[in-house]
């Protein structure tokens, strides 16, 4: 390249490298500056005055947007304590609690085993709620795991934030919730549950789903509230259920017979605890949920020490006595073999035949209520992708705006759809469903893992950024534990070689959830490492959208063109 071709510049991805130990820094180049408020000096606009929620501190900062910039545009902060609480509790009430407890049994062997595994999966979800906590009361934006990421791992630049997002976008579909619903409405109606069949109906859930949170947001977040609110009302009238089949007043012979002895017939397999563990995890899941809409969330970081316990808190409770209900209503073999019906099976048993088609569509309509609620979530990360300037296909700015209503994010919730739609269509659905829990586990527990050490790392490295909340570091130390079990335990030969969902092979789950992160890995190297080889680079510009959002573009830079061509090109 000639020098005189060559462009000079300093850009989002670069600045937080050319920091000096306090943090300032000095724009270079002909980078277009953006007026932007000294955080240090104001209390952001986007932050009403007096709340404890102020911008984080600039030297622990995610990116190239600063607080402002990230936090703009949208909805705005509309979502308080009630609502959170409601997305954690609409999300971690999913198809887990009501249709997992067979798999897990059948992993573990034992009624005992299997309600241990749920306190044990009670404590870690816990102990990852504290760690989130601290990450997002110092860091209240928007993302989750990616902006936590990317403001610990800065070297490479975004290599830890593309390997999150590739994982987030190939793996945050709401399949599983959908197979649930359609499985649960065919046994409704005294349907054969055929293969498509289920696939029909699941398809015609999830494109719903995309539709109501594109074009009526606010009609999306009503039906949030109203479903979660049903789905406790239904796992609270399972819990009362089953304290009335435990005291002897129902059809049920013998409700104590699973307690008894209940450790007999216990796996001694690393493996089968693993796999097992990954399925009641996944069941907590949506603990988080709120730090994937920080910028929408009114006094974060208040509203996050409230609603995120309060929220796991009523869903634990639910879940242990869920479990109790359910081994009292039926035998070990019954719920063994009943499949990702284990709810109406519990219908069946204490109500009859008639009743248990009744309560099976309210159990289908939770099912609903859980696709209603991931997209949301997961649509946020493509577009906190393209503010930060990572080059996407279609242009950043497609991907970064709200459009077409100018307050939800409709091109996010189509990245969502893509994966659904395949993993509806692809694997049979008895098997697609225990798959789908296991590869979804092994790669977060991965992500789990660099965040726990990326928060004891911080830590060390900035011990005076403000903290409004700080976990107690032994609870840390025993989430990093559990991790690294749960990542080398599924590599471990089950007996007979057969895992839980056979005939696939035991370990394939890991290899899939490892092959979609080094498929992150190329997406990096495609636009960060591939350009300077061929000798142009990405140069970036931020622009503010008509619905207020900013988003970071970017354009390349070839040596073959005038320096006149190259800003015209980088301007369309």
């Amino acid at each position: 390249m000639s020098p005189s071709l060559r462009f000079k510049f300093t850009s989002p991805w670069s600045r937080a490298e050319k920091q000096d130990s306090r943090g300032t820094q000095e724009d270079q180049g002909n980078v277009e500056k953006v007026p932007s408020k000294s955080v240090d000096s104001e209390v952001s606009p986007s932050v009403k005055e007096g709340e404890d929620s102020l911008p984080e501190d600039p030297d622990v900062a995610p990116g190239g947007l600063t607080f402002e910039e990230d936090t703009a545009g949208g909805m705005g902060r509309h979502l308080g304590v009630f609502t959170c609480t409601l997305m954690i509790v609409g999300r971690v009430i999913g198809t887990g609690i009501f249709s997992t407890p067979s798999s897990i049994l059948e992993s573990v062997g034992s009624v005992g085993a299997s309600l241990m595994l749920w306190v044990l999966g009670f404590v870690l979800s816990f102990c990852g709620l504290f760690i989130w906590l601290e990450f997002g009361t110092m860091i209240p934006r928007s993302g989750g795991e990616k902006v936590y990421l990317e403001a610990t791992y800065k070297k490479p630049r975004y290599l830890a934030t593309i390997i999150f997002a590739t994982n987030a976008i190939f793996l945050g579909f709401t399949a599983s919730g959908c197979i649930v619903f359609a499985e649960n409405i065919l046994v409704c109606a005294g349907v054969e549950a055929t293969r498509w069949a289920q696939r029909g109906i699941a398809l015609g859930v999830i494109f719903f789903v995309t539709i109501l949170h594109g074009f009526t947001p606010r009609l999306g977040i009503l039906t949030m509230n109203v479903l979660s609110v049903f789905k406790v009302v239904i796992l609270v009238f399972v819990v009362i259920t089953g304290w009335v089949v435990l005291s002897g007043h129902t059809r049920i012979a013998d409700p104590h017979y699973n307690f008894r002895n209940a450790f007999a017939g216990s796996s001694h397999s690393s493996y089968d605890y693993a796999t097992a563990t990954f399925k009641v995890l996944n069941s907590y899941a949506g603990w988080s949920n709120v730090n994937y809409v920080m910028n929408n969330v009114k006094d974060p970081v208040r509203t996050l020490k409230i609603a995120g316990p309060l929220g796991l808190g009523i869903c634990s409770v639910l879940y242990l006595l869920a479990n109790v209900a359910y081994f009292a209503a039926a035998t070990k073999e019954e719920i063994q073999n009943t499949g990702v019906t284990v709810a109406s099976l519990f219908f069946h048993n204490v109500f009859g035949e008639t009743a248990q088609r009744a309560l099976t569509v309210f159990v289908a309509l939770r099912s609903v209520a859980v696709a209603t609620l991931a997209p949301r979530k997961h649509s946020y990360i493509p577009s906190e992708l393209a503010k930060e300037g990572i080059p996407l296909p279609f242009g950043n700015r497609f991907w970064a705006s709200n459009w077409p209503t100018g307050k939800s994010p409709l091109p996010g919730l189509i990245i969502h759809l893509i994966p659904s739609v395949i993993i509806i269509l692809g694997p049979p659905p008895s098997v697609a469903y225990p798959f789908i829990l296991d590869v979804e586990g092994y790669p977060g527990q991965i992500i789990n893992l660099f965040i726990v050490i990326g928060l004891f790392w911080l830590r060390y490295t900035k011990p005076h950024t403000p903290r409004p909340f700080r976990v107690w570091w032994p609870l840390a130390v025993f989430y990093l534990a559990a991790a690294v079990f749960l990542l080398v335990a599924p590599f471990l030969r089950p007996p007979g070689g057969i895992g839980d969902t056979p005939p696939l092979p035991y370990y394939l789950y890991c290899l899939v959830g490892i092959a979609i992160m080094v498929a992150g890995i190329f997406w990096w190297a495609s636009w960060r490492v591939l350009p300077r080889l061929f000798g142009y680079e990405f140069v970036p510009r931020k622009e503010k959208l008509d619905d207020g959002t900013w988003v970071t573009l970017v354009c390349q830079r070839l040596p073959a063109f005038s320096t006149l061509m190259q800003e015209l090109m980088c301007n369309l």
